[in-house]
């Protein structure tokens, strides 16, 4: 149903005299929810063939406002105007075939319609026909020519079209790559109100793309985009609460926030608002309540909340100690390359008796399938498996790689540990060796942990 059901609120008269007044005073009647007495006006202007009289009635029976709901006589009054070339009709008939309500979907006959709406400048029309050749829906995907109704409906300021705009700049989307133009139209849609644009407008401050990093306009595009109800906005907004960015930290306000997104049903907010539960951060600690949304995220296949709701059973935090159960959820992490996860079940294999057998040969493969994609602990881990022939051939070359890799970022007691490792490991080495440690250290951090031996 979604934007065609707008024409009932929609106050273009092109008529004149007393259908003019009539008209007038139905759209009168409607916002002020007294839809018998627009029917009451309407009916009889519909029946005249009145284009825009059947518009908005189609709308009431689409909606069920002043009349029982009744899609083929919305569907009747729809087209009766769109053959009449009401632009309106030409675009809700396009969405009604889009979307399939009250008929079979047909993308063709959607295409025919919005076409139509297109010809006579109708935004929302271009916005939906850009929207069909961006998805490939009913036509061969085709970027460039998405872009080219998109612009033509952001430039009669068309809101969503301007976000769309700005998001086909960010990714490169038959355009070049272009962080500045995305703000500019972001920021176009923004100034409307936008939620959705607010909050990536807001991201775009935060990370520096296309203006100048500001945490204090992030968090004012934010702020407007989280009090209209934007779920991801909602969350950003308790990150930099949490985090101190841009404002003063405190912990309630991030919770309070946190909140608002996770009872959306947004999952990361729900792994967030667990983990103020957890660590009693502006809240009493309260494992059981951190459980319950870390479930709520997990179950939506949030990788990192299934390794924390993993965790939790590990420890036995807010729920009985249940190995078992534990590695499930771990498992469920680690086949969604969760790094962190892929680390705990290496450990987890290294100790045994922990809902998996002791195995050096899979701790190594988890440890290392963790290091390749930056995770420290494991890079180090992985020295020590090749340092003591754990799960792998003893390598001294290798361990010094990986503890020299692993030192670069850890913090400086972890980092001060590790090198202590890598200078025991030194003393068992050629000069050679320590040579090609250094060379394949080097070629590891290169190509982003890619190409570590």
């Amino acid at each position: 149903m979604r934007r065609f059901l707008s024409a009932v609120f929609l106050a273009v008269v092109c008529a004149t005299g007393a259908a003019a007044d009539s008209l007038h005073d139905a759209a009168s009647a409607i916002e002020h929810g007294d839809f018998a007495l627009a029917t009451q006006l309407l009916l009889p202007l519909a029946d005249q063939g009145n284009p825009d009289a059947q518009v908005k009635l189609g709308a009431m029976y689409a909606l069920g406002l002043g009349v029982a709901q009744d899609f083929q006589e919305s569907l009747r009054l729809f087209r009766l105007a769109a053959e009449n070339g009401n632009a309106q009709a030409q675009y809700n008939l396009g969405l009604i075939y889009r979307d399939g309500v009250g008929v079979p979907q047909d993308y063709q006959e959607a295409l025919k319609w919005l076409r139509k709406a297109t010809e006579q400048g109708f935004a929302w029309a271009q916005l939906d026909l850009g929207v069909l050749y961006h998805d490939g829906l009913g036509v061969r995907q085709n970027y460039q020519e998405a872009l080219k109704w998109f612009q033509l409906a952001a430039e009669q300021g068309n809101a969503p079209a301007q976000y769309t705009l700005g998001l086909m700049y960010y990714k490169g989307q038959s355009v070049p790559k272009n962080a500045q133009k995305a703000v500019k139209w972001l920021r176009k849609a923004a100034e409307q109100g936008y939620a959705q644009a607010q909050g990536d407008l807001s991201v775009m401050y935060l990370g520096g793309k296309g203006v100048p990093q500001d945490n204090q306009e992030a968090l004012k595009w934010f702020r407007l985009a989280a009090e209209q109800g934007n779920a991801g906005a909602q969350h950003n907004l308790g990150v930099l609460y949490h985090d101190g960015l841009g404002v003063t930290q405190d912990y309630q306000e991030a919770l309070k926030w946190f909140r608002l997104a996770a009872e959306q049903g947004l999952a990361k907010a729900q792994d967030s608002l667990a983990g103020m539960f957890r660590d009693g951060l502006g809240t009493s600690q309260d494992y059981q309540e951190a459980v319950k949304w870390y479930r709520l995220a997990a179950e939506q296949g949030l990788a990192q909340a299934q390794y924390n709701l993993g965790f939790m059973y590990d420890q036995g935090q807010g729920v009985p100690e249940n190995s078992q159960e534990a590695v499930i959820w771990i498992r469920k992490a680690v086949e969604q390359g969760y790094a962190q996860a892929q680390f705990f079940l290496g450990l987890m294999y290294t100790q045994g008796g922990q809902g998996v057998p002791e195995d050096n040969q899979q701790a190594a493969i988890w440890f290392r399938k963790a290091a390749e994609q930056g995770h420290t602990s494991a890079q180090n881990s992985m020295g020590v498996m090749y340092e003591k022939g754990k799960g792998v051939p003893q390598d001294f070359v290798r361990a010094h790689m990986w503890y020299s890799v692993g030192a670069r970022v850890l913090s400086d007691d972890e980092a001060r540990l590790s090198m202590k490792q890598r200078d025991r490991v030194v003393l068992r080495m050629t000069a050679s060796q320590l040579k090609k440690a250094q060379e394949m250290a080097r070629r590891c951090q290169e190509t982003k942990f890619k190409e570590c031996g």
